[in-house]
């Protein structure tokens, strides 16, 4: 999820990482357990006076499967849930009212899951996850291509 959100102007930084769970300081080993109650999450640094909230949101959706419950295409367990963790009220509001516009959309043949939490403590993953998508484009491009990530946004939102 760095990839979409580092295109965008007003983006400062994006960072790899883990959010909402138990375990302190948990590594990429831990939460692939799926007993950390962590979800990889992509935190992102912006520029409110060049991207709104809004359109971080919408970048979320353009680019998950809201769909499916602990589950994002190949990858499955509580660790690859979708959630949309907000730091205060307006931003739940917001995320909020988008979800409502994307249940609203007609896209979807089923019940969005996502979950909408408070944000807690998030955890910067291990280096070799920051910019993945870049330093191991061959690989994340199959990848991205064979779990079915690829067509099924096209298919729900056609070609960009």
């Amino acid at each position: 999820m760095e990839s979409p959100y580092d295109k965008l102007l007003g983006v400062a930084a994006t960072v790899a990482g883990y959010i909402g769970g138990r375990t302190l300081n948990p590594t990429y080993e831990d939460i692939c357990t799926g007993a950390t109650g962590h979800a990889e999450a992509v935190e992102v640094a912006y520029d409110p006076e060049k991207i709104s909230y809004e359109k971080l949101l919408e970048t979320f959706w353009r680019n998950i499967d809201p769909t499916t419950r602990n589950r994002q295409f190949a990858d499955r367990g509580t660790q690859y849930r979708t959630a949309i963790f907000y730091h205060d009220a307006r931003q739940k509001e917001q995320a909020e009212k988008s979800k409502v516009d994307m249940e609203r959309s007609g896209r979807f043949d089923a019940p969005i899951v996502t979950e909408i939490v408070p944000a807690t403590v998030f955890y910067p993953a291990e280096d070799y996850h920051q910019d993945y998508y870049k330093k191991n484009s061959v690989h994340y491009q199959c990848y991205r291509d064979g779990s079915g990530r690829t067509q099924y946004l096209k298919k729900i939102w056609g070609e960009k």
